[in-house]
């Protein structure tokens, strides 16, 4: 709007207003010529910000506007006789312009400003000479055709703020809308991984079972079993919307233990903290390690503070190495051997992560 104002103002300026300024005769001339010459530096100044689309600095605006309501008010005064709001009055037309150049995105000193230059120019009008009802009916049709015009500019300008707003705001729900499709995606691709590759150790088991190479009442083929199966209830429970995921899933594990027959305690200490997926997981493996081979009785214990999460498992699991599991660089994994008890604990460190 400001640079189709622009383009406007200089059309106007210099292609309807400098052909009566040279053929009309103005008591002085060179106050005429003043007045024109302060409103094309008003119009070159604020185009220096127009045309790089910044906001036009307030100094400018308010010097802007002096000098505009000066010169209209300086061209009128040198009009000749009876030549109001007429062809020689190219200012009052003018000035209007400029003002709404100036003072597009400020409506109410816009407003204020335009009836200031309306009020001078009427009052300059009947004090010059007294008109009769066809003056004062021609005077009223140039100015209420020339404000309306200029004024219509305002409406047109907040309609078009408000689509922009508008279109601005759909199209910010559309990029969130984009984003949170996206997390989801990935979150899907990231969760078939997980259940790849947790498949990818159950399928060729069940696989051996069916063709007959692993015999069920093995020890070892059982315990594979049991591994298989805690994992495959970890991971499930690890998809549950739960106030404490962590814990959800370390009783998941527990509770396919028990199905098992094994006897198993669960101790908790601390508040719920939260933990990402991948830390979870790791947190909980050797939770799952040591559980499937557990024989009778198992203890797991939770310990949450400010600096640390720590998941622990004592069980009768024998001393098979099969079942341990390596650290990360996020999950610090400890494994100690009390005879036939097998205590493995994971620690990760909230404050460093």
């Amino acid at each position: 709007m400001r640079i189709a104002l622009l383009c406007v103002t200089g059309v106007v300026q210099f292609g309807l207003c400098v052909r009566p300024l040279i053929e009309y005769e103005y008591q002085p001339r060179w106050v005429a010529v003043a007045a024109f010459t302060a409103l094309a530096l008003v119009t070159a100044a604020c185009g220096v910000w127009v045309v790089r689309r910044k906001p036009i600095p307030a100094v400018v605006v308010v010097v802007g506007t002096a000098v505009t309501l000066a010169a209209s008010a300086g061209a009128a005064r040198v009009l000749p006789p009876g030549q109001h709001f007429g062809t020689p009055d190219w200012s009052f037309g003018l000035v209007g312009w400029h003002l709404l150049l100036l003072l597009l995105d400020r409506v109410p000193v816009l407003l204020t400003a335009m009836a200031v230059h309306l009020t001078a120019s009427v009052g300059q009008f009947l004090l010059a000479v007294m008109p009769d009802r066809a003056g004062i009916g021609a005077a009223g049709i140039v100015a209420f055709g020339t404000a309306s015009i200029q004024l219509a500019v305002v409406p047109i300008s907040r309609m078009l703020h408000d689509s922009t707003r508008q279109a601005m705001s759909v199209a910010a729900e559309q990029e969130q809308l984009i984003t949170r499709v996206m997390a989801v995606e990935q979150w899907e691709r990231e969760q078939r991984t997980v259940f790849a590759g947790q498949l990818g150790v159950t399928l060729p088991l069940l696989a051996d079972l069916a063709d007959g190479v692993l015999d069920p009442r093995d020890d070892d083929t059982r315990r594979r079993c049991s591994l298989a199966a805690t994992q495959l209830r970890r991971l499930f429970a690890e998809n549950d919307e739960v106030p404490d995921p962590l814990l959800h899933e370390v009783t998941a594990c527990v509770d396919e233990a028990e199905r098992r027959g094994i006897e198993v305690s669960l101790a908790v200490s601390g508040a719920a903290v939260a933990v990402p997926p991948d830390v979870r997981r790791e947190l909980t493996s050797p939770v799952v390690a040591t559980l499937a081979a557990a024989r009778s009785h198992a203890r797991v214990s939770v310990l949450r503070t400010h600096e640390d999460v720590r998941v622990a498992v004592m069980a009768d699991a024998g001393t098979d190495t099969d079942m341990v599991t390596a650290a990360s660089a996020q999950v610090v994994v400890d494994y100690d051997t009390y005879g036939e008890y097998v205590r493995m604990e994971s620690r990760w460190q909230t404050r460093s992560s």
